[in-house]
């Protein structure tokens, strides 16, 4: 039966597109506008036409006034487009225009309804009296309705066009990163060397697929490392199991050849190498996950001076007078493993001599490392700090190391928050520099 790729289904919640989302904020806040714009434009007109009305109708009732008190208010009945009515002192009517006769008009002034008909009514005083003025203000409410119907309409209207080009506007925006996506969905761990198209429009876009095949870069990077350093590591585990199986297959097939204190030998010496590579992989394992380290005063002189004595007793020619007090905050642990390193391979490759140095400058720690050897040709001065990088391949393993030892150095210089680098020795050879910050 063909083997599947099953993946469980996770039930995700179902969520508005950014689409939808953008057009539904940008259709919301033009609508709120255009009826806020609406209902201003609307009172402000209903407001200049009630004006106009008040004084048209003002000024026509002053004239009427002016002219009853020449005439007489008999001159009313003559009126036959004007709703009119002279009123005594004592409220009673004395005279009405035709359009008057029959009815009292209302006593307030102000819009009323007068035979079933919206009318504006104002008063004026006469010399004997009070003229009181109805005028008909149907047209103008009408006007009024027909502006909020279109007033409604044109929000609609306007609202809709709004949502419908922001809905096209946004997708057209949003369709190089949904083909963004489709493309970062095709690509998997074993084909990282894929990258995504960047459009050549220049904007965020173009950004964010730029962004993106960096990150990839990065990824690819990573996963190439990966796989070298897993190669690497099983060919130097492999190298001692097999010298450990060859002994002991020597030994069960020709007993006479070997001894069991060789045997023993052997297999001491190579269990030691397996477990020295083990404990640098872990070490750089757990350097690179970023493991929290401790924080405590370290004196790098004393660190310094210790790995000085302990080359002195195997025999090796060490200069310490260089080595000045200075003290860092870090891992006293790792800072040690970092030391020994350093004065491991200046030992390994040194002729006659080795140096050591410590001082503080510019509120950094500078711990140096010299020897008299061949020294680091600039070439190779970044690519030692590799893992399983060896410069002399024909060197034997056991003088050459298993090629992690300045791996080391740099991930916990890094990860102390400082540096390593190499220069020309004054000796001769290498000069290893380790900056770190020095304690506050």
């Amino acid at each position: 039966m063909p083997a599947t790729d099953w993946r469980p289904t996770v039930a995700e919640p179902r969520r508005s597109s950014l689409r939808t989302r953008i057009t539904a904020a940008a259709t919301l806040v033009v609508a709120a506008a255009l009826v806020v714009g609406a209902l201003a434009f609307y009172a402000i007109l209903s407001l200049s036409i009630h004006d106009a009305a008040v004084r048209a109708a003002e000024t026509r009732a002053e004239q009427l006034a002016s002219r009853i008190d020449a005439e007489g208010p008999s001159v009313v009945a003559e009126l036959d487009d004007d709703i009119v009515q002279v009123l005594d002192d004592d409220g009673r009517v004395v005279a009405a225009s035709e359009e008057a006769e029959g009815g009292d008009l209302p006593n307030t002034e102000g819009t009323v309804a007068y035979d079933d008909e919206p009318m504006l009514v104002v008063r004026e005083d006469l010399d004997d009296g009070t003229l009181v003025l109805a005028v008909p203000v149907e047209d103008d409410q009408q006007t009024l309705t027909t502006v909020a119907v279109l007033l409604a309409v044109a929000v609609i209207v306007v609202t809709a066009l709004v949502a419908g080009i922001t809905w096209w506007v946004v997708g057209r925006a949003l369709r190089p990163v949904a083909r963004i996506r489709a493309e970062v969905d095709d690509i998997t761990a074993d084909r990282l060397d894929r990258r995504l198209a960047v459009p050549p429009s220049g904007d965020e876009i173009a950004a964010l697929a730029g962004t993106m095949n960096r990150m990839l870069d990065r990824l690819d990077a990573a996963a190439t490392a990966q796989r070298r350093f897993v190669s690497d590591a099983s060919h130097e585990l492999r190298s001692p199991l097999a010298t450990i199986r060859q002994h002991a297959e020597l030994a069960q097939l020709h007993p006479e050849a070997t001894s069991v204190d060789d045997l023993a030998e052997v297999v001491h010496d190579e269990g030691l190498r397996m477990q020295e590579l083990v404990d640098a992989l872990l070490l750089l394992t757990r350097l690179d996950e970023r493991a929290v380290l401790q924080r405590d005063d370290v004196d790098v002189d004393d660190l310094a001076l210790a790995e000085a004595k302990r080359l002195r007793a195997g025999g090796a020619a060490v200069d310490a007078s260089g080595v000045h007090a200075a003290r860092v905050r870090g891992d006293v642990r790792l800072l040690g493993q970092l030391v020994r390193n350093l004065a491991d391979n200046a030992a390994r490759h040194a002729r006659s001599a080795v140096a050591f140095g410590v001082a503080e400058r510019d509120g950094q720690v500078l711990l140096t490392v010299d020897d008299d050897g061949a020294g680091v040709p600039p070439g190779e001065r970044e690519r030692i700090f590799e893992r399983f990088v060896r410069l002399d391949e024909a060197r034997a393993r056991d003088a050459g190391g298993s090629g992690l030892g300045l791996a080391i150095v740099r991930a916990i210089a890094e990860a102390e928050g400082g540096s390593v680098r190499v220069e020309d020795s004054p000796l001769g050879g290498a000069r290893f520099v380790v900056a770190l910050p020095a304690a506050v």
